[in-house]
């Protein structure tokens, strides 16, 4: 395969492509649910048909297609950005460096899935392609940057196994923190609360007495059981919280409508009713083995509520569902107390220009030792019994 002929081409649409040629190469196993629902043809679909990215969102897509011989056996969803919100691998202070100096920084490739800071697969190949693919789509992504002036080039929460081959490949890799939750075989959350100090399982136990003492019920709700009306409770929640954390929601109402038609299946929407009436929300995407935590909000503040629907709640589903991980989103030290210890996530770049390189090489050494150093402290100071 590796004498193969690669021709690689750009959309930017999906519609140029049919879906079940996007997910052999998304989900080649063909799993339900998928390992990362978030590669998905459906889920980037609804991104792009929603008008949560294309113009005027500074999301613009590149769809990388990669053919052998007729055959797509490679694609990546590749965006022009003309920012850096969104992305929750912060390259603010590069931008501003590259700009001052007389730079030019945006437009920037971004290869990525928009507003989703979970770990996946970025190179998605068909089976039996994975390494021919992997390299087409890297050098076609490079390519398109050189060829087209552009400033640089990321890749965003990749994979330990994508960044190891992409740096062998000329890619710089960088290292962030995230928290996860892991499962080890918990046979429920009292079994998870026995492995924690005594002093950790007595707060966790408090914070959830104080949050069901909300005066109303949580309910749980999956597939079929997600009614259109929800999703009116939950825009509200979505629209205060994006207001308070970075003035304008990414996700368009319309983003709701048409993953309920396409995604039910694979949302765990969390919702807190008091009254009759969704007073707050947690969405979660469901994988595999993973329970992806994305969105929470609320239109009345109740103690411990967050920690109890973004938390606590997922952690009850991904035991009850034999899931090895719930992965809560970017950031957040407090989650350390809850049970989600802190790990290191993954991006690589390409960066044009020699000089800026070079001085974004030093910096992220820098970074990576810090992160290291870091994650073993906390990881000290994690609510697990100490020898456990």
């Amino acid at each position: 395969m590796s004498d193969t002929a690669i021709e690689i081409s750009v959309l930017d649409s999906l519609n140029g492509i049919a879906p079940e040629d996007w997910d052999a190469c998304a989900n080649p196993s063909g799993a339900m649910p998928p390992p990362d629902p978030f590669t998905t043809y459906r889920f980037l679909h609804a991104l792009e048909m929603s008008g949560s990215v294309g113009t005027g969102t500074g999301w613009q897509p590149q769809y990388l297609i990669a053919r052998a011989e007729g055959e797509i056996i490679a694609v990546a969803p590749l965006y022009a950005k003309g920012h850096s919100q969104g992305e929750y691998i912060f390259d603010h202070n590069w931008a501003h460096a590259y700009e001052r100096a007389g730079g030019r920084y945006y437009p920037k490739l971004q290869l990525a899935v928009p507003f989703t800071p979970a770990t996946g697969r970025r190179f998605l190949t068909r089976e039996g392609w994975e390494a021919t693919g992997q390299a087409a789509l890297v050098q076609g992504a490079v390519q398109h940057a050189a060829n087209n002036k552009i400033s640089s080039l990321h890749i965003t929460f990749c994979t330990p196994d994508e960044v190891a081959a992409g740096e062998k490949m000329g890619l710089m890799p960088r290292a962030s923190q995230q928290f996860h939750w892991e499962n080890s075989g918990y046979a429920n959350f009292d079994a998870f609360l026995a492995s924690l100090s005594a002093r950790k399982r007595k707060n966790i136990r408090k914070e959830r007495s104080t949050a069901n003492a909300f005066g109303g019920e949580i309910k749980l709700l999956t597939g079929d059981q997600i009614e259109p009306e929800h999703w009116d409770a939950f825009w509200r929640f979505y629209q205060d919280t994006g207001a308070r954390k970075w003035g304008t929601p990414y996700l368009t109402r319309k983003f709701f409508d048409i993953a309920h038609e396409t995604m039910r299946e694979d949302m765990l929407l969390i919702l807190a009713e008091r009254d009759g009436q969704p007073i707050a929300g947690a969405l979660n995407f469901i994988g595999a083995d993973t329970l992806y935590g994305r969105y929470w909000g609320c239109v009345e503040d109740h103690p411990c509520l967050h920690f109890e629907l973004c938390y606590y709640r997922a952690i009850d589903f991904a035991i009850e569902h034999g899931m090895a991980l719930v992965e809560a989103g970017a950031q957040g030290a407090h989650k350390l107390a809850r049970g989600y210890l802190p790990v290191t996530t993954h991006s690589l770049h390409w960066i044009a220009d020699p000089s800026f390189r070079d001085a974004i090489a030093r910096f992220l050494q820098a970074e990576k030792d810090a992160v290291t150093e870091e994650n073993e402290i906390l990881a000290g100071y994690g609510p697990f019994k100490k020898g456990a």
